[in-house]
């Protein structure tokens, strides 16, 4: 059963990504898109694209360099959705307090800059695990881009947890989908892509798959099903973070 090609291998690849298209379908037909559009694209553009892969992957005609090919255009497709997606959500959870907001973008940046010199340096020193370029760089581009969602999302929840911002349950779902997805394919694309376990690579892919999966279950959950009420912070309780005087505070140092 955990073999390439077999019947839970062509499940794992094909039913998350019908089941985004479906979650981007119900959310535009009870308007959610206006909400979320950033996600509904990421839903239906992300799921085209791994369709498509697939597609390339069991037609015979389609050769080994052509779905490599294939590949990267769709990893490149997807680390620009993936960053839109991180914007947005940054935006709607500081966008009712613009000056801590304004802070919020300009330490987003430097830790964005910071971590693609990261992921960059991580490629140069990492062992090529293929003699061909289109095959080890499409590795090291996985590691990429997953180090770099990963340290965004977890910039975001350093960040809202210090200002003590209210996640809306939604856009929490959406948040946690896209952090337990970065983490375990991140994981797995360093092995991948530093040539360890050359002969179990395919129990990596199916790990991968199934942790998709399950994240797409995850959306589904909080989008559709899930009251979007949002938290009770606890700046009550913590009075020396009233977001608003700080907003204030900030708006009047940056003014200087």
């Amino acid at each position: 059963m955990l073999q390439a090609h077999s019947f839970l291998w062509h499940y794992l690849w094909v039913a998350p990504n019908l089941l985004l298209v479906a979650l981007a379908l119900t959310m535009w037909r009870r308007g959610l898109h206006r909400h979320f559009p950033a996600f509904v694209a990421f839903a239906l553009l992300a799921a085209a694209e791994q369709l498509t892969v697939y597609t390339a992957d069991v037609l015979p005609f389609v050769s080994d360099v052509r779905w490599w090919r294939i590949l990267w255009g769709g990893l490149l497709l997807e680390a620009v959705l993936k960053t839109v997606l991180i914007a947005e959500i940054f935006s709607q959870i500081s966008g009712s307090y613009p000056t801590i907001a304004k802070l919020g973008k300009s330490l987003i940046r430097g830790v964005g800059v910071v971590l693609v010199f990261v992921a960059v340096s991580a490629a140069a020193y990492a062992q090529r695990d293929n003699y061909n370029w289109l095959i080890s760089g499409a590795h090291l581009l996985e590691q990429a881009i997953y180090l770099v969602e990963s340290g965004l999302l977890l910039f975001i929840f350093v960040f809202v947890g210090y200002f003590h911002l209210a996640w809306g349950r939604r856009l929490f779902g959406i948040a946690i989908g896209l952090s337990i997805s970065a983490c375990v394919h991140l994981g797995t694309w360093a092995v991948m892509a530093n040539g360890a376990l050359l002969d179990k690579r395919h129990l990596l892919d199916f790990l991968n798959m199934a942790t998709y999966h399950v994240c797409v279950l995850i959306w589904s959950y909080y989008l559709l099903f899930a009251p979007d009420k949002r938290p009770m912070t606890s700046v009550l309780r913590l009075p020396e973070h009233n977001l608003e005087a700080l907003n204030h505070e900030l708006e009047r140092l940056l003014q200087r």
